[in-house]
């Protein structure tokens, strides 16, 4: 095996690790919520004015599954739709107060998690950060050129 796919198969390992370690408080803190459901809330919290676009763009899913979820969500009362004064044509998103609970119980999970992993990443120095920093932007933007060749729009609905 080369050092590519070993940092490939590190890279899925530490996810699911996380993931792991993750999941069950998780799973205990937002009972009655999927964790697709808990991550559009995410997207919606930490993004002022937030439309359809916006989300697809952030999540990397289509508008149309996009709009399904958003459906659901203000049907569960965690989102409400609203337009400003001096655009009707546009529909944004916001979080509404369980919704707005939901989105703080969520950011305190990742800072406890955080904590929790500190322990490594004091270990590590600025330079060595900026090394995986910038090998991390370097594939993200090799994959969106890649996305982008294959004439794959993510924001349209081609894939509903």
């Amino acid at each position: 095996m080369n050092k590519e796919e070993q940092v490939m198969i590190s890279f899925r390992e530490l996810f699911n690790k996380m993931a792991w370690l993750n999941k069950s408080k998780m799973e205990d803190s937002f009972k009655g919520y999927k964790s697709s459901e808990v991550h559009y809330i995410e997207c919606i919290g930490k993004n002022v004015d937030s439309n359809v676009t916006k989300l697809a763009e952030s999540l990397y899913m289509t508008r149309g599954a996009i709009s399904k979820m958003t459906k659901k969500l203000i049907k569960k009362g965690l989102i409400e739709n609203y337009q400003k004064p001096d655009n009707k044509k546009e529909i944004y998103f916001r979080l509404t107060e369980e919704g707005q609970r939901i989105y703080k119980v969520h950011e305190k999970l990742h800072k406890e998690f955080q904590e929790r992993d500190k322990v490594v990443f004091d270990q590590v120095t600025e330079k060595q950060l900026d090394s995986m920093l910038s090998f991390v932007e370097n594939y993200s933007k090799h994959l969106d050129a890649e996305i982008e060749k294959h004439g794959i729009d993510i924001k349209s609905d081609e894939f509903d």
